[in-house]
Parts: C-alpha cells; structure tokens; sequence
C-alpha cells in the first residue's frame, strides 16, 4: 500500500481535494434549499439533476477523451465545475441550480473518468487492488471531510460556494503537473438490459435499487437534516457517518463475501440496514438514534454495491465482465436519477421521516427479493466464485473496468496455484 502511494500520491491527493469539494457541495445546497424556501420536492429534482448529467457523461465522455485528449477534457470539464458553483449563490432559482446540479455532474463524471484512467495506467497487475483500495479511501475521507467545513461561518453567504470551487481548482495542480497523457481508451459496450436480467436478475434489481439508496444518501441527507430541525454542526456529523460506516464495513463484508454464499449476505446485510432505517423512524429522531442508524444504513448500503458486482460477474466469462459492469453501472444510474425524486415526493406527504421511511423499503425490498431468488437458483460452490473488489457506488466505467480487470487476474492466479497443487500431488 505505502508503494502505491508513492506512486500515486499526486493523484490520490488530486481526488481527495475534488472528493471534498463535491461532498460539501451536496450538503450545501441542501442545506441553503431550505434557507431559499425550497420545498422537499424541489430539492429532490434539482439533486436528482446531478445524476442525469453523472450518466450522460459515462457514454459522452469517453468519445470526448479519444477527439481531444485526456488533458483538454479535465481542464475543460474542471473549470466548469468551478464556475457553477461560484454562480449557485448568484442564482438562487430552482430552475438554475437543477441546470448547474446537472452540469457539476456531468463535469465531475468527466474529471473521474480521466482521473481513474490515469490512475489505472500507473497501476500493475500486482498494485491494481492496492490501487482500488486507496482510491476507494481517498473518496470516503474526501466526502467525510467536507462536512466538516459545512459549520465555517459564512456571513456573506459567498464563502462556503467559493472554498468548493477553489479546492477543485487546486485539485488540477498535482494530478497535471504529475502524469503524462494516456492513450484514450476504448469503451465496452453495455449488456442489454435483458441480457443483463438473464445473467443475474439479482444482480439488476438490486443495482437499481441501490441507486436508489445511494443518491437519497448523497443528495437528500442534508435536506432531511435540515427539515427535521437539525444544527449545522449535527448535519454535517450526519451526513459524515453514512460514509464512516461505509469505510468501517467495506473490508469486513468484503472478506465474508469471499467465503459465504454471496445471496445470503446481500439478504442480511439488506435487512440489517431497512432495520435500521425503521429504527431511525420509531426513534422519535434523537440525533443519537439517527446518527447511530446512519452509520448502520451507510456500512450496508455501500459494500452492497460491490457485493452485488461481485455476485452478477460469478455467473460471467472473463470476457464478458467488462460489457456486464457497463450495464449495471447504467441500471444503478437509472436508479440514482429516481431516489431523489421518490424520496422528496414521500418526505412532502409524510414530513421528514418519509427520508428513512423510502431507505427501509428499498433495503427491504433488495433483502426480500434476494430471497426470493434463494429459492430460483442453486448457490454456486465458495470455490468457485470470483475475489471481491471494493468499488464505489459513484465509480466511473473506467474504475468498473480496472476492478474487472482485478477480479479476473485474482481468478486466474487461483486457478494457477490449484494447477500446481494439483501437479505436485
């Protein structure tokens, strides 16, 4: 680990200065909804905006990179980012920050895009996990350390839209001035949606569920917040632990993963955070009670998205992994651009609670039908199921691709080391 951040520390310090500034835009646009009179339904179209542009830009951007260049696309779609978000506080229309959220999506894709491409190039056969292990940390620690900068004071109400700007602009320094211009990669085309229900129907439902869970978690967390009366200093706590307890239990799930049947372990660890959302619920919203059960619901929800690539790519050929992450990371997308909506649509007719009322029932919802499809098909043998990589829930096609590639040299080493046991016996 120590080696790949030598390696890569340019880069990995590049993505945590961007991962802070994209945290704390969320939350505080969230939290000046409020403050400018936007209702919960608004602010579920103008957070669910960030998703569109997200999807749009993991087709767009590739053909983008192989015309212009790995360079001239990060500086292009970087400065935009800087730009809207100096122009949220001068515009304060539903309308505009929906056409800004949109756009700082659409950009923040595009830089992840190019970012993980260089990433994955500096990265071997032998560092390629290492890799994807610090990049996941680097953007959990960005995320979480961002709402500690939720509570600056900010008189002018300029301050707090203008330090996530300047962090994504200094963000360009070390990962430009760092790295030479990679060859433009070729995109795989995605598996059809049928094809994809073909291969693991769990695997598609449960991803567009889990955008579903995950975009309520990044973009409604801080408009909950606010609705239910919390501080500043307790939202930024709030939104925080979501992304504690994702790091806390990515390794943990991963390891279970890799020696239980992986139908049983999306179940429990579904059912354990719907019931904690049903706690956060009957909890009469006690910051405690809430804050305990958002790090429950963020430790489950955020490994399930690896857990459930790691289940669909069982069933797969080496060679058609690739084709497979591109059509689960668009169904999770589909997913992500929905929570938002629902989940304002439920917080306007049942209040703030409808926020843990919309996560139980779509964890619920995951943990019923992987039992359900307990029932269809036989386990495979712990043998022969592929490594567990930890990935993201807002990953790119190029870090989709790079844990693939991971997933298929860790197979094949297996199936190496077995050969040789098997010829020295």
């Amino acid at each position: 680990m120590f080696d790949v951040i030598r390696q890569s520390w340019a880069l990995l310090l590049g993505m945590l200065l961007l991962m802070v500034g994209n945290g704390l835009q969320g939350s505080l646009l969230g939290v000046r909804g409020a403050e400018a009179g936007f209702g919960a339904g608004t602010m579920s179209i103008i957070m669910s905006a960030y998703f569109a542009g997200f999807l749009v830009a993991s087709r767009m951007v590739p053909g983008m990179i192989r015309r212009v260049g790995h360079v001239r696309v990060f500086a292009a779609l970087g400065s935009f980012v800087s730009a809207a978000l100096i122009l949220f506080p001068a515009f304060q229309d539903p309308i505009a920050w929906t056409f800004g959220r949109m756009v700082i999506g659409f950009c923040f894709c595009g830089v992840y895009v190019t970012a993980e491409s260089w990433l994955n190039n500096a990265s071997t056969n032998e560092t390629r996990g290492q890799t994807l292990s610090a990049y996941m940390i680097v953007q959990m620690a960005g995320v979480i350390a961002s709402q500690g900068l939720l509570v600056v004071p900010d008189a002018s109400g300029f301050l707090l839209f203008v330090i996530p700007s300047v962090l994504v602009s200094i963000s360009f320094a070390p990962i430009l001035l760092s790295i030479t211009p990679t060859p433009a990669f070729e995109s795989t085309k995605p598996m059809t949606l049928k094809e994809l229900y073909d291969v693991s129907p769990l695997g598609m439902v449960g991803m567009f569920l889990l955008g579903g869970i995950f975009s309520a978690q990044f973009g409604m967390a801080a408009v909950y917040g606010t609705q239910a009366g919390l501080t500043l200093g307790q939202i930024s706590i709030f939104v925080a632990t979501f992304y504690v307890g994702a790091m806390v239990m990515q390794y943990p799930l991963g390891w279970l993963s890799d020696r239980t049947d992986r139908r049983k372990l999306i179940m429990l660890v579904a059912a354990f955070g719907g019931a904690a959302s049903v706690y956060a619920v009957l909890s009469g919203g006690g910051f405690y009670a809430i804050t305990a059960a958002a790090f429950v619901i963020g430790g489950c929800s955020n490994p399930l998205y690896s857990l459930l690539i790691a289940y669909t790519t069982d069933f797969l050929e080496p060679e058609d992994m690739a084709s497979a992450s591109g059509g689960l990371l668009f169904i999770n997308g589909l997913g992500a651009i929905t929570g938002p909506l629902v989940i304002g649509y439920v917080m306007e007719v049942v209040g703030p609670y409808g926020f843990f009322v919309l996560l139980a029932v779509l964890l619920g919802t995951m943990a019923l039908y992987a039992l359900f499809r307990m029932t269809r098909r036989a386990a495979l043998p712990v043998a022969d199921t592929g490594s567990y990589a930890p990935i993201t829930p807002s990953a790119t096609p190029v870090f989709m691709e790079a844990a693939q590639e991971y997933a298929i040299e860790a197979a094949e080493e297996a199936e190496a080391e077995e050969e040789e046991a098997g010829a020295s016996n």
